[in-house]
């Protein structure tokens, strides 16, 4: 059987936080503000992942009011979430995922996000990137948002 998941996540910008995207830290003047590491395309992904194998979403696993995730590396928490959808009888073979943002460019990261995430959910991943065109909270460089869709084989 196959199965498929979407994901969404995004956060707000401030200056004096970090950005983390994708598994990788971009230098900006602003970063999301979150109680991990704010990193939204691997947040969309694991909602992506815990979705296409029926196992809730990622507050239900992580919740930000649990204080052994404040700043944790969603990295980390994606492992965690391909081992329990493993145990659960389910195995990504696929993700495929945008980030939507104005500032900054990340296209230039997008190998090195790729590797990251591929090698964290196990399977390949395709990462593309678009802007807000100026228009609502992500055209007016006020937050990030990032979609996924994972698919995942009964294994």
């Amino acid at each position: 059987m196959t199965r498929t998941g979407i994901g969404y996540d995004s956060h707000r910008l401030a200056e004096g936080e970090t950005l983390i995207v994708g598994g990788v830290r971009i230098e900006h003047d602003r970063g999301t503000v979150a109680h991990s590491d704010g990193d939204v395309l691997t947040h969309a992904l694991i909602d992506a992942l815990l979705g296409a194998a029926g196992l809730g979403d990622i507050g239900l696993h992580f919740p930000d009011t649990d204080a052994k995730f404040a700043g944790a590396d969603s990295l980390d928490l994606l492992r965690e979430a391909v081992a329990t959808a493993a145990g659960a009888g389910w195995v990504p073979v696929y993700a495929d995922m945008t980030v939507i943002c104005e500032r900054p460019k990340l296209g230039p990261h997008r190998d090195v996000m790729a590797a990251a995430l591929g090698e964290a959910l196990g399977a390949p991943v395709n990462v593309k990137f678009t802007t807000g065109e100026g228009i609502g909270f992500v055209g007016r460089e006020e937050g990030i948002a990032a979609m996924a869709i994972v698919t995942v084989h009964e294994g």
